[in-house]
Order: C-alpha cells, then structure tokens, then sequence
C-alpha cells in the first residue's frame, strides 16, 4: 500500500511515465521518506538537546515564580500568552519541571518514531507553551522549530526508521511498498517555507549597506556577548571575515535553487548551507538555530543520498538491528504510527475519516501557507496590518523571534549589565560581572562570559530598554540571591558601540533601576 500525506495527494514513487509536470515536480517538490525520517530524528535531538542544556539549567530563574520572569509580570505584559500557555498555570519549580519531563518524554517518542503523530502533536503543545512562558527568551530559531513541528502533523514522519515501522512491517497486508519519495501538497510547502526563509533574509541583506560593502560579518564579530571563545579569537581575522561576509551573501543570493537543482547540484547546495550553519554553531551562540536549519535542509537532498545510507546501515551491525532495510509500508497509518492498524471500523467508516483527515490537514497546510508568506513580505517593509500588530519589538537584533538574522543591519552595539549592591553599612559593591567594582564601566576582561548563559543573554538584549515591569522581579530576584544582607540593589545597562573594526567609543550606562530589598 502507497505511503499517504495527510495533507495531499497520495505518495508517488514515480508520477506517471510520460507527464514533464508530474516528472518537473517530484524530484523539486518532492521528499525522500528516508529524508523524514531523519528529519524526525533530527527534530526529536534538537528538542532534547534544548530542554536539557539550555532550557533546564534556567528552569527556576526564568520559568518560575521564583526568578526573574514571575508568572505575574507574564500577565502583566504577555495577557494572552498567559491566558493559554500551560506553563502559566504554576510559577511552582516542581510544576515547570514535571512539564520538561513531558516534554522530554514526547521529545523521545519522537527521536524513536513510536506513536509519531502523538509525539509531534505533544511536543508542539509543549514547546509552544513553554515558549509562551518567556517570550523574552523567544529567538528566530525556537519559531522555526515550531513551524517545522505545525508541518509535522501532515508530513509521513514514522514510514521509515522508526518503531512505528517495524511494528507496520511485521503485519504481511501493510508491508511490501518499495515507495521511497512522497510528493503532496505538504511536502511543498515545506521546502516552499523553509526556501523562503532565506530567500526573504537575502532581500533584506542587499537592503543593507553593511552587507553589500562585505563589513557586516566583521562588525557582527565584535559583538562579543554572541561570540563563542572560537569566535572572539576570530574577530581580528578581517580578511577572512570579509570572505565569509561575500560567502554567505551568495549563497543566500542563490537559495532559490534549493527548489529548482536536482541531484548533485542540489547535493552540492545544502552542503554549502549545512557548512554556514556548521560555522555559526562553533563560533557564535545562537542555541539550537543552526541545527534547526540543518534539519530543514536534509530534506532536500535527493533519494540517491540516503540510497548510499542505507546500503551502508545494511552493512553495518547497526542498520541489520534497525531494520534499515525494511520496507516503508505505511506503519499502520498515514503518518507512519501503528497504532492505527489497532483500531477496527467499517469500510464506509474509516473512508470517511481519512478523508476527514486529509481535508482537515489540507486547511492546515493552507492556512499555514499563506500565514508564512505574509510574515515573510512584511519583513521586507510591506505593510501588513495583522502581522504589524504582532510585532512588539522594532528593534532588530538577531536573536528575537524573527526571521531576519542580524538583516537589514546587525547591531552597532553590544551589551553587559552591572549589579550594585548597598550593604546595611551604607558600602556599595558590584556584584555582576564578577570583579566589577561599581563604579568602572570599562567592558569585561572577556565579552563572551559577560552573561552566564545564551537564555541569560536573550534575557539581558530583550528587556534593555523595558520599564520597571521588567526590571523590578530582576532587581527582587537579585536581593534574594545575596550571601549578605543588603538594603537596596542597583541594575544598570551598560553599552559599547562597535564597527566594523572594533569597539567605538566609550561605554554608556544607563541606570535602570533602584530597588529597595
């Protein structure tokens, strides 16, 4: 039986001999289902590898009562994020931490490919609330992980590599299909969304006068509270920054090939990008971003590539384990979960559902879309009023939840914040960064620790020019992390204007906020 889409037509191996659109459009639109299946697990990696080493450490001080973002203030700034998200429903630390093992557990089932479409729907409910609880914390990479989530529900994710599969494979009626692409009306979108995403980010390069004079990688180098230790090592390297500045213009210049090459010259493409994204995740501190878009790409490398991968798992004691070999089937159900094949209904009955189904995944894929587009051509400075409204930030920094990465124009500055505390004495000391005196403002020894972690950074870049509403659970939050009484706290912004060649100018503070403890 021919693996389905839930969004589309069926699955087709090869179009019908003779059709130059059906021949046009599947190699281009079309995905490899072994391609989806390591886009699975890829997606189920990214989501623990966020949980554990970025989310987790930070779970008291930014998703609980206790820390710098109380449920209170997410009411107070965020109503209808608050009003939905199922983080919001406790600030207790025990509460966020039995939503992360959840989370991690539907995370699992979706790196492993049992009940695939109850992982997908899980893990999207999860992140999305869990983004919902700190928008603050929101960058451009955790919303392109929740639209390749959305996607998920309608793309066949459990027909190959999964456990879902095997259990499929074992029952003789639902195996014995050597299908190995699927073409529907959501694989296209996909490829479509995720082509589009670069391609809106070039437009916008070339909008920049910093990008098409080749300084904007070496200004972006300068700003250390993004840079890895490998990437501030990096920073002086000019020559070499000005090539990588041409380098990544061009190939998002000719993003749109990765809808239009087939075969090695797509191969070629996507090795290209997963090198960039590669780059990016040595030597800058984006969180998962560049190994989101590293998934996104593996869907576009042609059959003849994971033909290579599976001859080779089928030599390996580890793919004969796997079951690499297998047959796709449809696991049981149009999304590769076999859980399907369980449930008994008649004929008429189960015809009805599926086409239920596919009517209902076809509107999703839709709206999705035509939402996606519009987000897309307001970025470029079309004026759109819904999308407009849902911007709340116009500073564009690169690490907001944004599409546009450091475009039109990086930022002229980068940032630290100064804690001072005033001891029962009347004695002021400096808390943070450590060895601030209180009253120097010269930039930290080293910018690439100016804030503990990368949530800790995302935190300190978005509320820099808040209000007290932002500042005040910092500021308690603060007093009750001394090891001395203290009376009152003092937070102040502190920033350093750079360019192309470096720091420009002085430091300049600014006092946020006094608070009484």
């Amino acid at each position: 039986m021919p693996s389905r889409s839930d969004a589309g037509p069926r699955s087709r191996r090869r179009t019908a001999d003779g059709d130059p659109l059906s021949e046009f459009i599947e190699p281009r639109l079309g995905i490899d289902v072994r391609a989806l299946a390591v886009f699975r697990i890829a997606l189920g990696m990214v989501l623990l590898a966020d949980l554990l080493t970025l989310r987790l450490p930070g779970l008291v001080t930014f998703y609980s009562d206790s820390g710098v973002f109380p449920q209170s203030t997410l009411a107070e700034t965020y109503p209808a994020f608050e009003a939905w998200s199922l983080h919001a429903l406790s600030g207790a630390p025990w509460f966020q931490g039995l939503l992360f093992a959840v989370a991690g557990v539907f995370a699992s089932l979706l790196l492993v490919g049992y009940r695939t479409r109850l992982a997908v729907t899980g893990s999207l409910v999860l992140f999305a609330s869990l983004l919902a609880r700190n928008p603050l914390l929101v960058n451009g990479g955790d919303t392109i992980l929740l639209t390749f989530l959305v996607l998920g529900l309608v793309l066949p994710l459990g027909t190959r590599w999964s456990l879902d599969a095997r259990r499929g494979s074992r029952r003789p009626e639902r195996s014995g299909s050597t299908d190995t692409r699927t073409v529907s009306f959501a694989t296209a979108t996909i490829l479509v969304h995720f082509g589009c995403i670069y391609g809106t980010n070039a437009v916008r390069k070339f909008q920049s006068d910093p990008w098409t004079s080749g300084v904007a990688v070496r200004q972006i180098f300068h700003l250390e509270q993004y840079l890895t230790p490998l990437g501030s090592a990096l920073s002086a390297s000019a020559a070499l920054l000005t090539a990588v500045n041409w380098g990544w213009t061009a190939l998002l210049s000719g993003s749109v090939l990765l809808l239009v090459l087939t075969g090695r010259a797509r191969i070629a493409l996507v090795a290209g990008f997963v090198t960039a994204h590669l780059g990016m995740a040595a030597t800058m501190r984006l969180g998962v971003f560049p190994f989101v878009m590293i998934a996104g790409l593996l869907l576009f490398l042609p059959s003849s590539c994971w033909d290579r991968l599976e001859r080779f798992l089928a030599a390996t004691e580890l793919g004969q384990r796997a079951g690499a070999g297998l047959p796709i089937g449809d696991g049981g159900g149009p999304d590769g979960d076999s859980s399907a094949s369980h449930r008994r209904s008649s004929p008429s009955e189960g015809v009805t559902v599926r086409r239920c189904v596919r009517a209902g995944g076809t509107v999703l894929v839709a709206c999705f879309l035509v939402s996606s587009v519009l987000w897309q051509v307001a970025a470029l400075g079309v004026g759109i009023p819904l999308v407009d409204s849902l911007d709340q930030d116009g500073e564009d920094d690169g690490e907001i939840g944004s599409w546009s990465f450091f475009a039109p124009n990086p930022p002229d500055s980068y940032s630290w914040y100064t804690v001072e505390a005033t001891l029962e004495s009347g004695e002021t000391i400096g808390v943070f960064p450590r060895g601030h005196d209180g009253v120097r403002l010269d930039r930290p020894p080293d910018g690439t620790t100016a804030y503990p972690s990368t949530l800790w950074m995302r935190y300190g870049t978005d509320v820099r020019y808040a209000d007290d509403t932002y500042y005040e659970p910092a500021a308690e939050f603060s007093c009750a992390h001394f090891d001395r009484r203290v009376d009152a706290v003092t937070i102040a912004h502190v920033g350093q204007p750079v360019g192309p060649d470096g720091p420009a100018g002085e430091p300049e503070r600014q006092e946020r906020i006094t608070y009484a403890c």
